[in-house]
């Protein structure tokens, strides 16, 4: 009897620890653009595309089942040759989708037990557009956290359609 207790205590502060993976919280940009952060579709902070905020992203469209992504037909990948993700480990996917208007971007950031991830826009030009994945680290004192990882969807809106502008991926990891 107290094995199980002592389980179903461990059980509800690992589902306390894990919930919430993703983070609303703004992102910034280095170029003068609107800051633009993101979460995952379903989670409470997500941006929505109702129109109201127009430097809101959509949720994000594309979803991982048996970690193969599940594209929808009205969204685009971005070519390999348009993205360059030599800066991150092999945790984080290399795939970009383009959907909406073209100015909508998803990416894949880490997240699972007390980690949770969001994307920043940190740089726009002409030419290329640097988006940073951050993962942060919320670990209360006194609670244990699962260490499984996952991919998590994100999406920014850039200022402008992407089109021909190539893509550089970086990855921050930050201590909530």
């Amino acid at each position: 009897m107290r094995n199980a207790v002592a389980a179903v205590a461990l059980a509800v502060v690992l589902v306390g620890c894990s919930s919430g993976t993703q983070s609303s919280a703004p992102g910034s940009s280095s170029s003068g653009a609107s800051p633009t952060g993101t979460t995952a579709p379903g989670s409470s902070g997500t941006p929505g595309s109702s129109g109201t905020n127009p430097t809101a992203p959509a949720p994000p469209p594309v979803s991982i089942s048996e970690e193969k992504p599940v594209v929808p037909p009205n969204v685009t990948p971005v070519a390999k040759d348009k993205v360059d993700t030599t800066s991150l480990s092999d945790t984080y996917r290399d795939e970009v989708y383009v959907f909406g208007d073209g100015r909508d971007v998803e990416v894949f950031g880490v997240g699972g037990g007390c980690k949770e991830a969001r994307a920043e826009i940190t740089g726009q030009s002409a030419d290329v557009v640097q988006i940073t994945l951050v993962t942060i680290t919320k670990q209360p004192p006194g609670t244990l956290c699962s260490q499984e990882v996952r991919q998590v969807p994100l999406a920014v809106r850039l200022d402008a359609p992407l089109g021909n502008r190539r893509l550089v991926l970086e990855a921050r990891e930050e201590t909530g």
